[in-house]
């Protein structure tokens, strides 16, 4: 079957997919990734093909006000949508659609009856067991939250508005709103998979029996991969230290935010990696290494804690390491994951990126470092994600879409 993996956002949006696509690779299956064009090494790494769309996620890594935030996703997605047909033109047999990428991908399945599955990376479906990804992190009750879930879903679907309208001109269909797109696929019962932990976020019980949770999807890594030679030298240094990233978040901060960093890891007497980003952090010393890109899955496991910016995708590998987070939010879905963390007990409380003094990360830090409970409940949430298999179960329910 050859299968079409589309997504669109920031590394911790795309790289996930990799490692899925891998795995159906293996299965006998014909893989590509659609993502924006600075991801296609990421997809060659995989052993993926690649179908570039359209628009550059970094161009709004420095946007975190809400309205600022609503205007950039509308334009990136607008500009998305531009390409999004010429990305599935060279034919696939299924769609595999992230949550980005959905809202677009059903018009595509109208126009071409190509089959199409959810492959979601947060839960978006209104439920009364927890506020929305993107609006808040306090529950309002289940009725509240339940209301405050299809008002988030309203407001998503704003944003793909015009890239709806332009999508289905190009794709010859007759005008159909977002909004009503997403109340077809919800009667029609569409399938969505959902790949994170049931450790951090339950299935809730009142889901349509469509949506289901796999457990996480992992980026690639090469089995022979291992972490660079000085941050091999520098771990086995000393203790272990403490990683400091704020991964695609916070671009041009990193001078504020090393400072900042380096400060706390001192006066919390902890050495520390900083992670360059987006934010470009950067730090010299013999208690401070700063590293590029290194695999979460190597390092994770040999850290003391990891403060980071509460992605999906940092917040699952500090899970499965069984290490302690500090989490500073940023925007969109982040304050979401950090709440998830504290809840399990496996995170300090929130520290919001607004908020983010060295003296409170000393004391944050100190916390997750010298309180065990946090260590052991990461261990214990370790030991539940060890039991999921997130990217079988997508093989498995698209062999079984296969065998229909």
């Amino acid at each position: 079957m050859r299968i079409l993996i589309a997504t669109a956002g920031s590394r911790g949006d795309v790289a996930p997919y990799t490692g899925l696509g891998a795995a159906l690779r293996e299965a006998g299956h014909e893989v590509a990734l659609a993502a924006t064009e600075s991801f296609a090494p990421l997809a060659a790494q995989a052993g993926l093909g690649f179908r570039p769309l359209p628009a550059d996620h970094r161009a709004h890594g420095g946007v975190r006000g809400k309205r600022e935030l609503l205007r950039a996703a509308t334009a990136f997605m607008t500009h998305v949508g531009e390409g999004f047909a010429d990305a599935v033109a060279e034919g696939a047999d299924l769609l595999l659609l992230s949550t980005t990428t959905a809202p677009l991908g059903w018009h595509v399945t109208e126009a071409t009856g190509i089959p199409s599955l959810g492959a979601y990376l947060q839960p978006t479906a209104p439920t009364g067991d927890f506020p929305p990804t993107v609006g808040g992190s306090r529950s309002l009750g289940r009725s509240g939250n339940r209301s405050v879930g299809r008002f988030a879903l309203r407001m998503a679907d704003r944003v793909f508005e015009p890239a709806v309208a332009r999508l289905r001109e190009r794709l010859e269909l007759p005008a159909l709103t977002a909004a009503r797109m997403r109340r077809r696929q919800d009667e029609a019962g569409w399938p969505v998979l959902h790949g994170f932990s049931t450790a951090l976020v339950p299935r809730p019980a009142d889901w349509a029996p469509g949506l289901t949770v796999t457990g996480p999807w992992w980026p690639h890594v090469d089995a022979d991969a291992q972490l660079p030679a000085d941050l091999q030298d520098f771990l086995a240094a000393g203790p272990r230290p403490v990683l400091v990233g704020f991964g695609s978040m916070a671009a041009g901060e990193g001078e504020r935010l090393g400072e900042i960093a380096v400060r706390a890891l001192r006066r919390a007497g902890l050495r520390g990696v900083l992670q360059s980003g987006s934010a470009g952090l950067a730090a010299d010393g013999d208690d401070v290494l700063t590293v590029g890109d290194v695999p979460h899955s190597l390092l994770f496991p040999r850290l003391a804690a990891v403060v980071h910016h509460a992605g999906a995708g940092t917040s699952a590998a500090a899970l499965r390491a069984g290490v302690p987070s500090v989490t500073v939010p940023v925007a969109a879905d982040q304050p979401f994951w950090a709440a998830r963390l504290a809840s399990v007990g496996a995170a300090t409380a929130p520290v919001p990126f607004r908020s983010l003094t060295a003296e409170r990360l000393v004391g944050a830090l100190s916390e997750a470092v010298r309180e065990p409970s946090y260590a052991k409940a990461a261990t214990a949430a370790a030991r539940h994600m060890a039991t999921e298999d997130g990217t079988g179960a997508v093989v498995t329910a698209v062999e079984r879409l296969a065998a229909v």
